[in-house]
Formats: structure tokens, C-alpha cells, sequence
């Protein structure tokens, strides 16, 4: 069989990040000053190069590798906004890594592994390649939240992701086994096709694809798969916790809608009903569970979780009756709740990490209180951010909620709506408690909020972004609609 050197163009993204990897390790190992600084701006110049490399080499639907990558709109797309949050993370929590001796150039090697994983799950075209990139960011992502080796609470969170995290690699690798025997190929079109062609073993199918759907639920942090989150969210740094909340999220949308939009297409109305299931136990203990919690990064951890559930039921949407005329806009709609969380996300744990400093980690509701007083401007700020996720009109939030509602009215789903716009009438409560102790309690600390001018500009820029989208939201939503429908 004569060997054939595969196209490299649509993996140029992906090799990029792996080479330049490469080379920050080979740069400072050579050098004796100024490593960790040097570490810090050669991964901020691949983030940058990935998304322009992203950009360019973008094209319609391309494989490569033996159809085990996909290069289309949707990957490139995503591509982007990881870049975006991974570079935005660094840039919030740099501050905070120097004042506790946590920079490392294994700090930044381990975060740009984790992105390479992201790109990899993002644009997975085989069952194999949708593993290895799993298990790249979830390996990362383990030494990142125990970084911080002489915090107790830190190697603790750390070893609890680890265990959770292998009982999940095991349950979808279970999955893919199942789906190996049921079809005798690994490669997600060719699942596809042999379901449609009804050569499938749909039995043993089925039964791989309830393990599929637990391996995907553990990495959104669905429940019941949700128990790991509130953990690592407050065991975690914060400059960790930010990289966790946000660029994750993205690559774990997109798994599931490689996996089951695409792979398990005629078996639609099955997962569809699993994922309702998820959605509203994640919408219910989410919402509830955020209500009792003292540390706000536990609390962003539960509102996580219902967050989730809206996207899950985003991607339950798609099909009524049979009928999957609503598949575009129902998946475009999920997609645009993803990428809007990413962004409030980033900027609620940008404030965090803002009012954090040197011997003071302000995780606590209460070193909100009188936030007012010592900063307007960080406090309106905050609010604008606890008024999206709440989702209260005219901010992203809201209509990142109701055009997921829309659709799951439309596929006669209406009790289901009228729960999800209910438990975010209980979320709303402890969003709206954060605004009520920044604006009418007294400050606990006098503290002054010292931040470079850059921080305080692209943060500002950040939560005011969450604004512009509030009040042009189509503008999203349209790229949104393009790049599924160019994908799907």
C-alpha cells in the first residue's frame, strides 16, 4: 500500500500551537533570567498566531488525517474564542499568579497543552481523535488546579478532578467501544452513515451511546455529572479557575455537537430525551444549590451548572416530532448561549481576580459588600455582569435564554420552558444579592482596587462587550447561524 502524506493546511492551527510548545520549552531552558516573563509573551504571541492562522486557513468542510480532523466554520469559529478566552485569562490572572510565586514556565506550558486539547476536541473528526483531545485538556487541566502545591484545599480539588475525571474518560471510552462493535469504524461521518443505512447493530449502538452522553455530561458539568465543579471551581486558583470556566466550555459544546449532532443524527429523539433529563436536573440543583453558597467562586460553580442546562437544551431543540427543520437554528441559538457564557464568565472572575491581591483572595459574597464606596465603577460593572447571567433584559443574558426558549417551545416542550424561565426566576435571587451588598451595605475593607491601566481597560472593554451584545445580539447570532450552517 503506497503511503500518502496527508494535507497539513487544515491542522496548521493545531501544529502551530504543538511547535511553538516546543520551542518555549527548548527557549527557556537556556535561560537563567527571566523565564517565567519570557514563557508569558511567547504564549500570549501563539494564542494570537493560532487565531490568525485559524482565520486563514479557514475553509468550507475539509478532512485530513484519514477523516479524524475537520477543518470548517464551526471549528475555525470556536478556534477564535478559545484563543480569545485563553489569552483574556492570562492577561486577568497574571497579577495574581506573581503575588503568590505561582508563575512557572510549567504554568503556561501546561496551559497552551490544554488549549492544543481544546483545538483537538473542537474540530475531532474520529472517536479516537475526540478521546485524545479530552484526555490532553483534562490532564492539563488536573496539574493546573493543583498548581499551588503548598495549598492544602488546591492538591485537594486537583486529586478529586482526577479521580472524577478518569471514572468519566472510562465511561466514554466504554461508549466509543460500544460504538466500535455496533458499526466497525471510529470515524463520526461513517457512524452517521451506517445508522442511515440501517447497518448499524442499533442495540449495542444505544447502549454506547448512554455512556457517550455521560462522558459529555461530565465535561459541561451536567448533573448528576456535576460533582467535581464546585470543588475545583474554589479549591483551584482563580487564575486558574477563569481558564476552567470559560475556554472548556467551548471545546465541550462542541464535542457533543460533533458527537451527537453529527455522529448519532438518526438516533436524534433518543438523545434528546437523555438530554432534557441532564438539563433539568442541572437547571434544578444549579439554581438551588448557588443559593446556600458562601464563596462566590462555589456560587458561579452552581450557576455553571444551570447555565449548562440551557445549553443542553439548546441542543435538545433541534428535532420535534421526528421532524428536524429546527436543527439550524436550534444548535445556532446554543452556540450563541456558549460563547456569550464564556464571555460573562470571564469577565465575573476578571472582577475576582481585580480585587484579589497579595495575601487576600476575595472569594467570599461578603468582600462584596460596599464595593460601591470604594469603586462606581467596578461595582457597575459587576452588576452589568450579575444582570446578564441573570438574564434581565436588555443584556446578553436574556436573549441568550430566550433564544433557547423559543425553540424548545417550539418543539412542544412548553412545561419545559416554563421550568427553565422559573428556576431563573430562583437564580435571579443571588445574582441580584451581589448588587444589593455592593450598593447598600457597608464596606468590610477599605482596601484600595490597584490594577495596570491595560487590566482595567480590556476588563471594562469585556463586561461592556456584554452590553453592545445585549442591544445587538443578532450580530452574533448571525455568525452563529453561518458557521452551523456551514458545518451541519
Amino acid at each position: 500500500m503506497e503511503f500518502q502524506i496527508p494535507d497539513f493546511l487544515p491542522a496548521a492551527a493545531e501544529l502551530f500551537v504543538a511547535g511553538m510548545a516546543l520551542l518555549m520549552l527548548l527557549v527557556v531552558s537556556f535561560m537563567r533570567r527571566g523565564a517565567t516573563t519570557a514563557a508569558y509573551w511567547m504564549t500570549q504571541v501563539t494564542i494570537l498566531g493560532m487565531a490568525l492562522v485559524a482565520v486563514f486557513t479557514g475553509r468550507d468542510v475539509g478532512f485530513t488525517f484519514g477523516q479524524m480532523y475537520i477543518d470548517d466554520p464551526l471549528g475555525d469559529f470556536l478556534k477564535v474564542w478559545v484563543a480569545l478566552s485563553v489569552a483574556t485569562s492570562l492577561f486577568y490572572g497574571r497579577r495574581y499568579l506573581i503575588d503568590r510565586g505561582l508563575e512557572t514556565v510549567e504554568y503556561y506550558l501546561l496551559v497552551m497543552f490544554a488549549m492544543l486539547g481544546s483545538m483537538i476536541l473542537i474540530t475531532a473528526g474520529s472517536l479516537l481523535t475526540v478521546y485524545l483531545g479530552l484526555e490532553m485538556l483534562s490532564l492539563s487541566s488536573y496539574a493546573l488546579v493543583a498548581i499551588n502545591r503548598d495549598s492544602t484545599q488546591s492538591t485537594e480539588a486537583g486529586m478529586k478532578y482526577f479521580v472524577l475525571g478518569a471514572l468519566a474518560s472510562g465511561l466514554l471510552l466504554y461508549g466509543i467501544s460500544m460504538v466500535y462493535g455496533g458499526t466497525q469504524t471510529l470515524n463520526i461521518i461513517e457512524v452517521a452513515r451506517a445508522l442511515f443505512e440501517q447497518q448499524a447493530n442499533r442495540p449495542v449502538l444505544l447502549f454506547g451511546l448512554v455512556f457517550i452522553v455521560a462522558g459529555i455530561g461530565f465535561k459541561i458539568g451536567a448533573v448528576p455529572f456535576h460533582m467535581w465543579l464546585p470543588d475545583v471551581y474554589q479549591g483551584a486558583p482563580t487564575a486558574v479557575t477563569i481558564l476552567i470556566a470559560s475556554a472548556p466550555k467551548l471545546a465541550a459544546f462542541a464535542m457533543a455537537f460533533r458527537l451527537l449532532a453529527v455522529g448519532f443524527w438518526d438516533f436524534a429523539e433518543q438523545w434528546q430525551m437523555m438530554l432534557i433529563l441532564l438539563a433539568i436536573g442541572s437547571l434544578a440543583i444549579g439554581n438551588l444549590g448557588a443559593i446556600a453558597q458562601t464563596n462566590i467562586k462555589r456560587m458561579l460553580a452552581y450557576s455553571t451548572i444551570g447555565h449548562m442546562g440551557f445549553i443542553l437544551l439548546g441542543l435538545a431543540s433541534g428535532v420535534v416530532g421526528g421532524e428536524r427543520y429546527l436543527a439550524d437554528n436550534a444548535y445556532s441559538a446554543a452556540l450563541f448561549y456558549a460563547v456569550t457564557y464564556a464571555l460573562t464568565t470571564l469577565g465575573s472572575f476578571g472582577i475576582l481576580l481585580l480585587m484579589s491581591r497579595a495575601g487576600f483572595e476575595a472569594d467570599q459574597i461578603d468582600d462584596f459588600k460596599g464595593l460601591n464606596k470604594r469603586s462606581s465603577w467596578w461595582a457597575a460593572m459587576m452588576a452589568i455582569l450579575m444582570f446578564s447571567m441573570a438574564g434581565l433584559p436588555f443584556f446578553v443574558g436574556f436573549f441568550s435564554k430566550f433564544m433557547v426558549l423559543q425553540f424548545v417551545v417550539a418543539t412542544d416542550h412548553v412545561w419545559l420552558a416554563v421550568f427553565a424561565v422559573m428556576m431563573s426566576l430562583i437564580g435571579a435571587f443571588y445574582y441580584l444579592r451581589i448588587v444589593k451588598l455592593m450598593f447598600f451595605d457597608e464596606p468590610l475593607d477599605d482596601a484600595p482596587i490597584v490594577a495596570g491601566v491595560g487590566v482595567r481597560v480590556v476588563l471594562s472593554a469585556n463586561v461592556l462587550a456584554v452590553v453592545a451584545l445585549g442591544l445587538f445580539p443578532n450580530v452574533l447570532m448571525y455568525f452563529c447561524s453561518l458557521v452551523i450552517h456551514g458545518s451541519f
